[in-house]
């Protein structure tokens, strides 16, 4: 159109240098992908060429140089005060006259195009922007709902003149970018009405782990700024991206946010920009703001978008409340996990104090230092380096401070927040979204700040002692038996899989029971028989779900997927649930289930519960799940294994009981191990094995059965040793006949993990493979594969 504007559907990625890089990518998608069905509202770009032509015609180019030049960016009031001086500057000059003329018939031609009741989102976009190892994300100023030619032109200067926000200072000179090499262009995009509906962010990788075959969606009501810049705990969804390519269902795990506010248009405020931020009513927050169908929508886009680009992406996006459809409105490099290597970097604490607040946690490390409680900008100086800075939320004016803190705590904000994407560029730990932090946490005393015990992010009164390792994996070499993993939170199971591994030999579905459910299946399935306030609690934490039962049977799916999606094509062994009636008993409602009893570890456990009347039909709902995982999500390396099965006789009723719920063995390539753990299983093995396709060895339990020990009594647990000569020669038995008939043999317990010698005797049995603990993995393959060697 001219040298000052250029639409959208003209630009490419290689035009970053013209409209900087937010909108060459908006053109890119626009120009390349929306046949392929990635949606993207339209509009038009200022150029960079512009831009210098207004700071030409203005002389403000060599002012701002002679101020930004001797700039301390680390003294917060000289920053401060250069900023406001040079946005003051651009804010009064004028707009060269051919670029307003440029603006008003481009405005004109959308009117015309859209109807007189469009709206626009004005965003910024730098020629050092969206870049592979420095996003500049959040560093301008981005304005929505904006109406009219007039507010549209007074936008324009607003974009221009954030160029030189604190904020955008700081962070080029930390990033060696010269302020005057950098270029701003205004992009101009029809509004997604996004205030009647949803938005959110994308990222094509998972952002904790860098684990590259899930899509991490985060999303809640209204326009996406609350998401962007953390000031609302949103819905987060992760999708497996084989089973999108396989047009399968791919949705991995569902966490319901709190969605308290949302942003919308404020049709009463002035004419011009005008926005406000609403509570949202309880009824919507219980539920989730996008349908299964619209994440993976959402998720597909987000997928092509990747692969076009040909690496992980950051993608923003909106739900239309008016015409139903979503929308991608930005998409740039993902910059902080995608550089992941193959050093393994484990943080664990030595022990725990006084839990002070808990929320999202951001990245696996944990740090420490004096809590200094920050609300507001003005007192950023008070940071000290290496203190922990905690906060309601941050937004990008607070960074030139960020870097000195050891860790981030905040009251507000989710996985995708500015405090969360600024913490992992760091590489410091954050807690995102406790809530009540600056209520909980004194200004001044010492805490450790514990991202490494999965989503959940701690908080600990005092400098708590922890142990730091670093592994770095190369190239390991081939062990001599297969090297499985014991994996009980899914929520670890990205970070995990990439640790060397050939899959998890152990799969605890009682973790998933206990920790994410939270409720007794008998109290789900009898729902409506329960006290009224038992009732209003479930309906509490089931909430999002459309029933109890489909809470539990989904909750289920999600957990199991998502290990089996993790460590796909290596095999994931889901042991059923193992837990004893005293632990029933913990979960809400057991109390009114469960049997009082003298010795719950022989007692109502393992496969005698799976046949019995009174819980057959809360296995039937494990079945359930794992069948929807194979056979509806695809996720075939998913294998069953039995617990506690003491005789022969239950050995053929649970498999019988398995095939009538669509888990016979070999059905879809299914393979059903039982647990060896009593030594009944061992001294009948052959008899065991005609009813299942190998075993996998418990440890402790066959220790503690085998010697009689109770472990968990310190009268005698010092005698309790797997290495006893005893259960050696009851493992061996079971190693034999597996080994003698062509089956599967494995050992999941404790033993190989606390001792390399138990390990070697194993491998020397002649044991198919070792599933360990994960922090013993590469030990335990180095010294196996050096006896390969020798």
């Amino acid at each position: 159109m001219s040298d000052y504007i250029v639409w959208f559907d003209q630009l490419t990625k290689n035009d970053v240098g013209i409209v900087g890089g937010k909108n060459a990518s908006l053109g890119e998608m626009i120009s390349h992908l929306s046949k392929m069905g990635v949606n993207v509202p339209g509009g038009f770009a200022t150029t960079t060429h512009a831009y210098r032509d207004f700071l030409t015609s203005n002389g403000l180019t060599e002012r701002i140089k002679q101020l930004l030049d001797p700039l301390d960016v680390s003294d917060i009031n000289a920053l401060t005060t250069v900023g406001k001086t040079i946005r003051g500057w651009l804010l009064k000059a004028s707009l060269p006259t051919t670029l307003i003329q440029a603006v008003t018939q481009a405005y004109e031609g959308l009117v015309a195009r859209e109807g007189d009741a469009i709206s626009f989102a004005v965003r910024s976009s730098a020629t050092a922007e969206d870049l592979a190892d420095a996003s500049f994300a959040g560093q301008q100023e981005t304005l929505l709902n904006v109406c009219g030619l007039e507010q549209l032109i007074a936008a324009i200067k607003v974009v221009f003149a954030s160029l030189y926000n604190d904020r955008a200072i700081a962070y080029r000179v930390h990033h060696h970018f010269e302020h005057d090499k950098v270029y701003l262009s205004a992009g101009i995009q029809k509004m997604v009405r996004s205030d009647l509906g949803a938005s959110g962010v994308v990222f094509t990788l998972d952002t904790e782990s860098g684990f590259r075959e899930a899509i991490f969606i985060t999303a809640a009501y209204g326009l996406g700024e609350t998401v962007v810049q953390g000031t609302v705990n949103p819905d987060e969804f992760y999708v497996y991206k084989k089973g999108l390519e396989a047009g399968r269902p791919a949705i991995l795990t569902r966490r319901l946010g709190a969605k308290a506010i949302e942003m919308v248009y404020d049709e009463k405020g002035e004419k011009g920009v005008s926005t406000l931020v609403r509570d949202v009513e309880t009824a919507r927050r219980q539920r989730f703001c996008l349908s299964d169908t619209q994440v993976e929508a959402l998720a597909r886009q987000a997928l092509i978008i990747e692969q076009h680009y040909g690496r992980p992406m950051d993608i923003e996006w909106a739900l239309d409340g008016l015409d139903g459809q979503l929308y991608i409105v930005q998409a740039r490099p993902e910059t902080v996990e995608s550089r992941v290597g193959s050093t393994i970097e484990r943080f664990k604490l030595k022990q725990k104090g006084k839990m002070l607040t808990e929320g999202r946690a951001i990245g696996q490390k944990i740090g420490q230092g004096v809590a200094r409680l920050i609300m507001s900008t003005e007192q950023m100086n008070v940071l000290e380096p290496g203190e922990v800075l905690v906060t309601d939320m941050t937004d990008p004016d607070w960074e030139p401070i960020m870097k000195r803190a050891s860790a981030i705590v905040t009251n507000r904000g989710g996985r995708t927040c500015h405090a969360a994407i600024v913490a992992r560029e760091l590489g410091i730990p954050a807690v995102v979204g406790c809530g009540d932090a600056t209520m909980r946490i004194k200004d001044g005393v010492g805490v450790t700040v514990s991202c490494a015990e999965g989503d959940t992010g701690l908080v600990y009164e005092g400098l708590l002692p922890y142990e730091h390792t670093m592994s770095e994996t190369g190239e390991l070499p081939e062990p001599p038996v297969r090297i499985m993993m014991n994996v009980g939170n899914p929520s670890h199971a990205f970070a995990f899989s990439r640790m060397p591994n050939q899959g998890v030999g152990l799969a605890r579905l009682e973790f998933i029971i206990n920790n994410i459910i939270g409720i007794h299946p008998k109290a789900l399935l009898e729902f409506e028989r329960l006290p009224n306030n038992l009732k209003d609690e479930i309906n509490r934490r089931i909430a999002g779900y459309a029933d109890p039962i489909s809470f539990y049977v989904n909750k289920l799916v999600e957990g199991i997927a998502t290990l089996a999606a993790a460590f796909q094509p290596h095999p994931v062994i889901v042991r059923t649930s193992d837990f004893k009636s005293n632990e029933y008993a913990n979960l809400l409602g057991g109390d009114r289930y469960e049997p009082q009893e003298e010795n719950p570890m022989i007692g109502f456990r393992g496969a005698s519960r799976y046949v019995a009347d009174a819980f057959r039909d809360c296995f039937e709902l494990e079945c359930r799940a794992l069948r929807t995982v194979r056979d509806e999500m695809g996720l075939t390396n998913v294998e069953i294994m039995i617990p506690f099965c003491r005789t022969l006789g239950e050995a053929e009723q649970v498999t019988a009981l398995l095939a009538s719920q669509g888990l016979a063995r070999g059905n879809n390539g299914l393979r059903l191990i039982m647990m060896c753990e009593i030594p009944s299983n061992a001294l009948l093995a052959e008899e065991f094995l005609e009813y299942f396709d190998g075993f996998s060895i418990g440890s402790n339990d066959m220790t503690q059965l085998t010697l009689g020990i109770d472990r968990d009594s310190s009268l005698v647990s010092h005698l309790f040793d797997e290495r006893n000569p005893a259960v050696k020669k009851i493992l061996k038995m079971a190693i034999d006949a597996c080994r003698q008939r062509g089956k599967y043999i494995g050992i999941c317990g404790q033993g190989p993990s606390d001792y390399p010698d138990f390990a070697v005797w194993l491998y020397d049995q002649g044991i198919n493979s070792l599933s360990l603990n994960p922090d013993s993995i590469v030990d335990t393959w180095l010294h196996l594969a050096q006896l390969k060697k020798s």
